[in-house]
């Protein structure tokens, strides 16, 4: 659309003098057309373009996270290093576990340590040789991380 814009030197046949000012009147937002021309009609408001509506999506798929509850894994307990045993070493290890979809720890780190490095990595040989229930998103086996506690405590 065409813009009207002032142009500051005067027409060559414009009258010259001095003018008084005109009362005032309320600011103008659009730019005036010049008096000759005929009144430019308003510009149609523009109309808002709404995008259509998404498709209905399917609810994310459940995942189901890995699990070492299941009877059938006969995990063994967590060997106690023998020299933590002696010098009185315990406490709670957190071992990130990277479960296949076959249910085989691929990868193994210590999360939150228990203070005592042999305990960590008694920790971590234990959980590598755990069997687990595979992670599943919608019912499909996937590899996921998966956090462990062990626990060592003297009795």
């Amino acid at each position: 659309m065409p813009l009207a814009i002032a142009d500051p030197t005067p027409a060559p046949a414009a009258p010259t003098g001095i003018t008084t000012p005109a009362a005032a009147l309320p600011p103008i937002s659009a730019p005036v057309a010049p008096a000759a021309a005929a009144p430019a009609p308003p510009a149609p408001a523009p109309t808002p373009t709404t995008a259509p509506p998404a498709p209905p999506q399917a609810p994310p798929a459940k995942v189901e996270l890995p699990s070492t509850d299941a009877d059938y894994l006969q995990n063994p307990k967590p060997v106690y290093p023998a020299l933590s045993r002696r010098m009185g070493e315990q406490g709670r290890v957190v071992v990130r576990v990277l479960i296949g979809a076959d249910g085989n720890a691929q990868r193994a780190e210590v999360r939150t340590s228990s203070g005592f490095e042999r305990l960590d990595q008694a920790a971590i040989q234990t959980v590598l040789r755990w069997r687990y229930v595979p992670g599943k998103r919608g019912g499909v086996p996937e590899a996921m991380w998966f956090n462990v506690p062990i626990n060592f405590v003297l009795e």
